[in-house]
């Protein structure tokens, strides 16, 4: 079995997977992705969903990642303590490079955009339980989203 410490998260960690959202200081503005929304089929259309989902304990045995080949996908944390972000490049054939996978703390006040086709792991809020805004472009069809199954499962610890 793998195993990964987790780290804090950063932008220039983060950067070849995607975007963090941090929380702009009041006064600021809105912070608007328009570039950073990516996808490339134009029969998608825009679905933002709310999910709740029930918190993970570290370390926890991670053995599936998943992807949406066309589409970014973004995650607006709106009641989180923080969550768990496992990441992967493409390895041989496409898959996940397992070597390569990292492990990152996400504070609940930030967010994540996915860059299309980025391997990760499904929604994991640490702590407590999570409740997230999340953006992706779907058309309906099995190219939506992938899941596989890892070589072995990869063990994440704090």
């Amino acid at each position: 079995m793998k195993r990964l410490k987790i780290e804090p998260i950063g932008a220039e960690a983060f950067a070849p997977f995607g975007q963090l959202l941090p929380p702009a200081p009041p006064g600021a503005g809105r912070q608007e992705l328009i570039e950073e929304l990516q996808n490339d089929r134009a029969s998608a259309r825009p679905l933002l969903s709310i999910a709740t989902a029930e918190p993970k304990a570290l370390p926890l045995t991670a053995s599936k990642m998943e992807r949406h080949v066309h589409s970014s996908q973004a995650f607006a944390p709106l009641d989180c303590a923080s969550y768990l972000v496992m990441v992967a490049p493409h390895g041989e054939g496409g898959m996940p490079d397992f070597e390569k996978i990292r492990a990152f703390r996400v504070p609940g006040d930030t967010g994540v955009n996915y860059k299309a086709d980025t391997w990760h792991h499904p929604l994991s809020p640490l702590e407590r339980i999570g409740r997230f805004a999340i953006l992706t472009f779907v058309d309906g069809t099995a190219s939506d989203e992938q899941f596989v199954d890892l070589p072995q499962p990869v063990l994440i610890e704090a």
